[in-house]
C-alpha cells in the first residue's frame, strides 16, 4: 500500500494520517513547487484555542522561477528560518507535557536547515519526524529517483507500480482529477483516504499535526491515526 505525497513542511494531521497508512511514501519531488501550497510552510494553531493560527514559513527561493522543481528549490535564510521554526514550535507547544519528546524528534529537521539548502529536504525531515514519533514502520522513496511517464494520473500509477504496489491511496483532494484506467492497467487499486473531522481531528485538513500531537501524545494520536477510516 502507497501514498505519493509532496514533501509538506510539518504536514497537516490528514495528510500525516494517509502516510502513516501506507507502507510506503513516496515523495513526490519533482513537480512544480507551489508557493501557496504546504511545501516551505505550515499553519501552527494555539494549543488552547484552534482558531488562534499563525504561518510558520521558510523564505524560498526558485531559481528555475515559476517552473522550479520542489527538490530544486533553495531556502533563502536558513539560519534564521532555523531559529524561527525553533522558537515558534517551542512558543506555541513548549507548555504541552508531550513536549520534551517533540524537542527531541526536532533535532533533526533542525539539524537539516544547515545540512541542506534545500527547503524539500526539510520539509521532509518534519514528516519524518513526525511519523516515527508514531512508530512508523514504512519505507521513504523518491519520486525523482523512479521511472514513470507524463500525465497526472498516468505518473501516479506508475511511480506505485514501480515499487510494487498493490495498492494506491488517494486524498480527497487527488479524487477530484484522478483518473482510475492507469492504475487498473497495472491492477493497482485506489483507495480513497478520508479521516473523521470530530475530537483530536478537528481543524485536521487545515493545521499542522504537531498541535494533535501535543495534545494527546504520540501513543494516543498513533492509535487515532490506526482507527482513522479507509
Amino acid at each position: 500500500m502507497c501514498a505519493i505525497h509532496q514533501p509538506n513542511f510539518f504536514p497537516r494531521l490528514a495528510t500525516l494520517a494517509k502516510l502513516f497508512a501506507a507502507d510506503c511514501w513516496i515523495v513526490l519531488d519533482d513537480v512544480q513547487f507551489t508557493r501557496r501550497d504546504y511545501q516551505h510552510r505550515a499553519r501552527l494553531a494555539a494549543l488552547d484555542n484552534p482558531a488562534d493560527r499563525r504561518w510558520l514559513s521558510i523564505p524560498t527561493h526558485l531559481p528555475q522561477g515559476r517552473n522550479t522543481l520542489i527538490r530544486d528549490a533553495v531556502m533563502a535564510e536558513p539560519i534564521r528560518s532555523r531559529q524561527r521554526s525553533a522558537r515558534a514550535l517551542q512558543q506555541h507547544y513548549g507548555a504541552s507535557p508531550h513536549w520534551p519528546t517533540l524537542q527531541q524528534a526536532l533535532v533533526p529537521v533542525l539539524n537539516a536547515f544547515t545540512t541542506s539548502d534545500r527547503t524539500a529536504a526539510v520539509a521532509e525531515a518534519s514528516t519524518r519526524a513526525l511519523l516515527e514519533l508514531l512508530g512508523w514502520k514504512g519505507c521513504v522513496l523518491r519520486s525523482s529517483g523512479l521511472p514513470a511517464r507524463q500525465g497526472r494520473s498516468q505518473r501516479l500509477a506508475d511511480l506505485a507500480a514501480a515499487i510494487g504496489a498493490q495498492t494506491y491511496l488517494c486524498g480527497t483532494g487527488g479524487m477530484h482529477y484522478l483518473c482510475p484506467a492507469p492504475f487498473t492497467a497495472h491492477s493497482i487499486t485506489v483507495i480513497p483516504f478520508t479521516t473523521p473531522d470530530t475530537g483530536v481531528w478537528e481543524s485536521g485538513r487545515t493545521i499542522s499535526a504537531v498541535r494533535a500531537l501535543m495534545q494527546v501524545g504520540s501513543r494516543r494520536l498513533a492509535n487515532e491515526l490506526r482507527m482513522a477510516t479507509i
